[in-house]
């Protein structure tokens, strides 16, 4: 997919939990477009997954820092755990999307927030970031 924008991919990694596969790519951004060819992207390449959450921190095009997250119809709230844990590494220009292909093994609420976000510090871990 060409882009105008100037995302750069900076990890990418597989996390397995009670056979759901998580897929999380960390993403540094320079403009608030590239969230939605980021998305794109994620259901282009894992069309089976169920769930596509999304944290991002960036400053928008105005100049304003904004935070972003959205949960994609999972249980709980995986997302706004990712944000924070970007929060806790300083990623101000970031986007991170954690993408989970159901296993057959419910993992409830609370199960399905770690797994996320375990995802997305073993993206973070991963980046040197």
């Amino acid at each position: 997919m060409e882009s105008g924008f100037t995302m750069e991919e900076i990890s990418a990694i597989k996390y397995e939990e009670k056979k759901s596969r998580f897929y999380a790519h960390l993403y540094i951004i320079t403009d608030e477009r590239d969230l939605e060819e980021i998305a794109a992207i994620h259901r282009k390449k894992y069309r089976k997954a169920a769930h596509h959450c999304v944290a991002a921190r960036f400053t928008d095009s105005f100049g304003i820092f904004r935070e972003e997250f959205k949960n994609d119809g999972e249980v709980g709230h995986p997302a706004k755990g990712m944000l924070q844990i970007m929060k806790a590494g300083g990623l101000d220009s970031h986007v991170i999307v954690v993408s989970r292909l159901f296993g057959g093994i419910k993992l409830g609420p609370g199960g399905v927030s770690r797994a996320f976000r375990k995802s997305a510090e073993y993206a973070i871990s991963e980046s040197g970031e």
